[in-house]
């Protein structure tokens, strides 16, 4: 069984040993966006919607808790949730990766030695995208956090934690090397959490989870959830999740996932490799406390392009529709559009950049504006691509691509067109599901090793 917990929604997968999809059930859940720039989730809000989740995908497939080997779980990283260890109730809302709101904070405090500071031990770049200036803006503004967690009763975890938490009812408070090292916090090249920027952030250490391999024992989900107790055995955030299901195994393969954002992650092997051009270093997986790293390229607009031309602007009333107004659109016009809602992310991380349109004519219509929509993430990603480029040459010629966006024939040949390489896209595209029950079924002898997946 895999969790993937997404930005918008959990999608609860059963799959057999051969990597086949038994059953599938997905619960969406609302985002709140309570200023400009600030977007929030409830904590229980999440929680439920796993339950159901749950629930739903063995109802569907016919199953019990019995007929499952174990549990991999996957998330959105960056998500900060912070709660009370006395009695599991967060105490403030789950503040989103995209939130924008401790930009100000982050300028203030953006010394050259600061800066140099997290990216040598981060391998990140300062930017309100991560956790640790979400934790600090939680410790400062909500009344008496920041005593409570001085005394050690509160706790500080991703989503990952979080459903760890809840799963074992208080029991493991953990989190996997992939989302440590997307806190801001966690130091990739010695393996632990940076007593140095834990000072810089004035954040108590006794709020962090403890970090095991993404394939380890994560304690087990107890009877009371759903009915029956399974281990969970594997941990992983949602891009490096897709990287391992894409069988992004050795050094130089390469992989791009649409969801709500869009990631490349570039394998860059058992050395942590610093790239100048702004973007980050990361741990691609870990397993037996050996590391394996990553550069990735990060963009914030992706699939919230889609869900904007639906939700707010009302031209589609379904994304599958954009392939035909696509094709429909006047090649002649030249109409380019800004992904920005909450800012661009790499290479320019700018967050203060707001998304905008150009080159609108007077007969500019629907497939016009779907097919720059479309673009627009493409061209995104050509960014990333020249930046991981010039700095790395050893990177595939070719492309592996998964998520929603990947479901578009049109989107894929763009891309594939801008890029001059093939995009090469898998015949199961959940592969961030994938990915987290291969490192599940891994771990508790399902699996010999992750070299078997290659084959697939």
């Amino acid at each position: 069984m895999a969790v993937d917990k997404s930005t918008s929604s959990t999608k609860e997968f059963l799959f057999d040993s051969n990597h086949k999809v038994c059953a599938t059930f997905q619960v969406t859940f609302d985002q709140h966006f309570p200023k400009p720039g600030w977007v929030e989730h409830q904590p229980e809000d999440i929680w439920k919607s796993v339950v159901l989740a749950c629930k739903g995908a063995l109802e569907k497939a016919n199953a019990s808790p019995k007929n499952i080997a174990t549990i991999g779980i996957t998330n959105q990283r960056g998500t900060t949730i912070i709660w009370n260890r006395r009695d599991g109730k967060p105490i403030y809302p789950a503040i989103v990766w995209q939130d924008r709101r401790t930009s100000q904070y982050c300028e203030a405090l953006k010394v050259a030695s600061t800066e140099k500071l997290i990216k040598l031990q981060t391998g990140l770049v300062f930017d309100p995208y991560f956790s640790a200036t979400k934790i600090a803006w939680i410790l400062d503004n909500v009344p008496g956090a920041r005593k409570t967690a001085e005394k050690g009763y509160l706790a500080f975890g991703t989503v990952d934690t979080f459903l760890l938490w809840k799963f074992t009812e208080g029991k493991i408070h953990a989190t996997d090397a992939t989302n440590a090292s997307r806190t801001m916090l966690y130091d990739i090249n010695q393996g632990i959490w940076s007593n140095e920027l834990l000072d810089i952030f004035r954040i108590p250490k006794s709020i962090l989870p403890n970090v095991l391999d993404s394939a380890s024992s994560f304690g087990n989900v107890t009877h009371n959830i759903f009915g029956g107790s399974v281990s969970i055995s594997g941990v992983l955030g949602d891009h490096q999740a897709a990287a391992f299901g894409q069988a992004c195994f050795e050094p130089g393969m390469i992989k791009v996932t649409f969801g709500t954002g869009c990631f490349i992650l570039l394998n860059t092997g058992g050395t942590p490799s610093m790239s100048d051009n702004k973007l980050i270093t990361t741990i691609a997986y870990q397993l037996n406390g050996r590391p394996v790293y990553a550069i990735e390229g990060s963009i914030f607009s992706a699939g919230t392009v889609l869900q904007w031309l639906r939700d707010s602007l009302r031209l589609i009333e379904n994304v599958t529709e954009c392939d035909k107004l696509a094709t429909k659109a006047d090649p002649c016009q030249n109409i380019f559009f800004v992904p920005a809602f909450v800012g661009l992310g790499a290479p320019h991380w700018d967050p203060d950049c707001r998304d905008s349109i150009f080159g609108i004519e007077r007969n500019t219509g629907r497939p016009e504006l779907v097919r720059a929509s479309l673009e627009s993430v493409c061209f995104q990603v050509k960014d990333l691509m020249e930046s991981i480029s010039s700095w790395q040459t050893k990177a595939n010629k070719m492309l592996r691509a998964d998520g929603g966006m990947a479901n578009s024939d049109w989107t894929m040949q763009f891309l594939a067109d801008l890029l001059n390489i093939p995009v090469d896209r898998p015949y199961n595209l959940e592969t961030t599901a994938l990915g987290a029950a291969q490192l599940s079924g891994m771990h508790c002898g399902f699996y010999p090793d992750y070299k078997v997946f290659s084959k697939n």
